[in-house]
């Protein structure tokens, strides 16, 4: 069963301190709600997770299944099963979402077996027209330049896709439900719900509880400056919905860290 294990993670921008000690671990077959108020670091902890070479990290441990990955680049840490859905894709005109989807699909199977040729186009026709209906995504879709004029349900269904396509271990969700309304927001959870199994384990970054009235989490997490300081059941989600952070803000102060 595929782990991610995070523990002491300090991460920098710029030489300002964001991530102060992350403990986090993630097993397939799990969701994880990470929540928090803006600034307090869940956004630079995917991009960290990822590599991203803006952020430094500063001290700690991340391993996948057992394997420190701390030096990884982020191709290196997307081929052997880690993915980001960004909160605001970017726009690739030219490429079409089949050809990316195929040349992604390609370097993975590359990095299983040095040999492999990639997946006949054929095969992956079928592969894709497969997911697609898996999601309930129109065939045309896929011939469209990657998020080039999509709106911004298109763009998050497309990294769905994207997830759906090179069936990572671990999946980071990074505010998917931005700029959503209700009904792009519902297809996009349950296209996340239908892949959701014993294979796959899913970190959940978000502000609100409304996305997790789709996609239940069986833990919920808290972070507050830089530092995961609360974690529960779904029932801590339903209680910042009432409550608020002022709460969680209280207990913190009163915790010497």
């Amino acid at each position: 069963m595929s782990e991610l294990k995070i523990r002491g993670l300090r991460v920098s921008v710029e030489d300002k301190a964001i991530l102060k000690g992350v403990n986090l671990t993630v097993r397939a077959g799990e969701v994880h709600a990470l929540m928090g108020p803006n600034g307090s670091g869940k956004s630079t902890l995917s991009y960290a997770l990822m590599g991203h070479p803006k952020y430094e990290v500063n001290g700690g441990e991340m391993h996948l299944d057992g394997v420190d990955i701390m030096e990884w680049s982020p191709d290196e840490r997307s081929r052997a099963g880690m993915f980001l859905a960004f909160q605001y894709p970017v726009a690739i005109p030219g490429v079409t979402l089949a050809n990316f989807l195929r040349t992604a699909l390609n370097a993975r199977r590359k990095a299983d077996n040095h040999e492999d040729k990639g997946i006949p186009i054929p095969e992956f026709r079928k592969l894709l027209k497969e997911k697609m209906d898996y999601l309930g995504m129109d065939h045309s879709f896929a011939g469209r330049y990657l998020n080039d004029g999509f709106s911004g349900g298109e763009k998050k269904r497309a990294e769905i896709l994207q997830m759906a396509t090179l069936e990572p271990k671990i999946a980071v969700l990074d505010e998917t439900d931005s700029g959503l309304d209700i009904d792009a927001l519902r297809t996009v959870s349950e296209g996340v719900g239908a892949l959701k199994g014993p294979n796959l384990g899913v970190l959940v970054i978000t502000h609100y509880q409304r996305m997790l009235n789709y996609i239940k989490p069986d833990i919920v997490h808290i972070m507050l400056d830089g530092r995961i300081v609360e974690s529960g059941g779904p029932e801590l989600a339903l209680q910042l919905e009432e409550q608020g952070y002022d709460w969680v803000r209280e207990k913190y102060s009163k915790i010497a860290i």
